[in-house]
């Protein structure tokens, strides 16, 4: 497939995007923006959200973990589900009753101005991370396959995909996106599905025979229970997959202020309940798709992409998918899904890393109202300009699968966030609120210390993401010395 009919594929699809951005942003206001005035139908954010929770990481890695993986990573999604259950039930109800705009404002409410702060700090690093992750994905794949043939730089590739989000976000904020993201997981769905069908009948497959390949019985070990020191063990997986869901949805600005549109908590629970029972069959597909991929280039010798001198699994996918002459369709389907699986976050990421900086550090509530919007575009303008910057550093620091990188930066990010939290929901305590931002701090370096400790000084025990648990129990602990006895 040429670059330039790809480019008019992408060019196509955002002008899609930009005609539901004028039909939901003819009203430009931050009641608009921050909270879509509470009108979402639930059942349309539920299935925007599934594109918003898999994204461009999910479309692309996930496949190309398979080979290292195999199809372990059905432990943590199994986790991810017994963690929705948790925001639905615990989660969603707090925000409701508080009504509030950004979440971190129940810790300021529960303790304090600076456990506030530190909370929405940490969801504003997290955020750019795993944003920039999932953009620098989608950047490295577009200059791949299309701007390195016209030797556009790196730099501006990711400058004009960040361009392309803040333009049709920049007026109807988290109303247009519950209506983006609904076109972005349809597309994201259909090209997976027809990925899947395309390969497995260039392989001969039927779905009657597909699951009894011999070949695929390679790729498709799930479970470990035999090794508690190994990384895949079951319930290191599990229990960090839980707890990554109630951080990186329940404590998630993001994530949330998307369920917050709803027109009630009833209707909020429906949302997450919903589409966390369809992310277990969709993820199982990915990690399908992804066997399927490595067995068709096995048999075709197709070898990984080299990109800066390493093979890279991640690129597996869009090699086939784009370079391999299988159907029109095929590449079709798969820029599509690729641009509306990272889109689909990274818009929504956008627009809430705005909404915390304006109400969590700006106070933007308590400004002049004709001041409001006028300070709201400046910030989401400063947000795209970090968020361009963060990815450009990434083409020069990562090296191994983004998936697995963005889960292990989550468990040093939300750590504290989870600690807050569950400080203020399990125990009645008051704190010395002055001090929190450095238990937190404390809390992540002492993390990132047993996280980097070789496995040899431990009996041969490799952390995983329980390390998310462990970051969060240790700010627990740091808050209990805080509480204040007389409470």
């Amino acid at each position: 497939m040429s670059p330039s009919f790809i480019l008019l594929l992408i060019a196509l699809y955002f002008g899609v995007l930009l005609f539901i951005a004028y039909l939901t942003g003819k009203k430009d206001s931050n009641e608009v923006f921050f909270k879509a005035e509470g009108k979402s139908p639930w059942y349309i954010v539920a299935f925007g959200m599934v594109g918003a929770s898999l994204s461009g990481v999910t479309f692309i890695s996930v496949p190309g973990w398979v080979e290292s993986s195999q199809f372990s990573y059905m432990q943590v999604v199994l986790g991810y589900l017994v963690g929705y259950f948790v925001i639905a039930f615990i989660l969603l109800p707090i925000y409701y009753k508080l009504n509030v705009t950004s979440i971190y404002q129940y810790l300021e409410q529960r303790f304090g101005s600076v456990s506030y702060k530190t909370g929405a700090f940490f969801f504003f690093i997290s955020r750019v991370l795993g944003a920039s992750f999932r953009l620098f994905l989608v950047a490295t794949v577009l200059q791949y396959f299309v701007f390195d043939a016209w030797g556009v730089p790196y730099a501006i590739t990711v400058i004009i995909s960040i361009a392309l989000i803040w333009v049709y976000t920049s007026r109807g904020g988290i109303k247009t996106i519950v209506w983006t993201d609904t076109l972005q997981t349809l597309f994201m769905l259909s090209a997976v599905f027809i990925a899947v069908f395309i390969i497995g009948k260039e392989l001969g497959w039927s779905l009657e025979n597909a699951l009894s390949q011999p070949e695929l019985k390679a790729y498709t070990k799930t479970f470990h229970f035999d090794d508690f020191l190994t990384k895949n063990y079951f319930w290191k997986a599990f229990f960090g997959g839980m707890f990554i869901t109630i951080c990186m949805t329940g404590l998630d600005q993001d994530m949330m202020q998307k369920n917050l549109t709803c027109k009630s908590l009833t209707d909020a629970k429906k949302n997450v309940l919903s589409y966390s029972l369809v992310f277990v069959p969709v993820n199982l597909l990915f990690l399908f798709l992804g066997a399927m991929l490595f067995i068709y280039a096995n048999r075709n010798g197709i070898e990984l992409p080299m990109l800066d001198g390493k093979a890279k699994a991640d690129l597996l996918f869009p090699e086939i998918a784009l370079n391999h002459g299988l159907s029109i369709w095929l590449g079709v389907f798969f820029i599509l899904g690729l641009i509306a699986a990272a889109y689909s976050s990274a818009d929504s990421a956008l627009t809430s890393l705005t909404t915390s900086f304006c109400v969590d550090f700006l106070n933007i509530e308590k400004k002049e109202a004709k001041k409001q919007t006028s300070l709201r575009k400046k910030v989401h303008i400063l947000i795209s300009i970090i968020l361009v910057l963060v990815i450009i550093a990434f083409k020069y620091l990562l090296d191994a699968s983004v998936i697995d990188v963005l889960l292990k930066a989550a468990t040093y990010t939300y750590g504290p966030i989870l600690g807050l939290f569950a400080f203020g929901i399990f125990t009645k305590y008051k704190i010395k609120d002055k001090w929190v931002w450095l238990v937190a701090l404390i809390s992540v370096g002492i993390s990132a210390i047993l996280g980097n400790i070789p496995p040899t000084y431990l009996g041969g025990y490799v952390f995983n993401y329980e390390l998310l648990i462990i970051n969060g129990a240790i700010t627990f602990t740091g808050l209990w010395f805080l509480k204040i006895k007389d409470c």
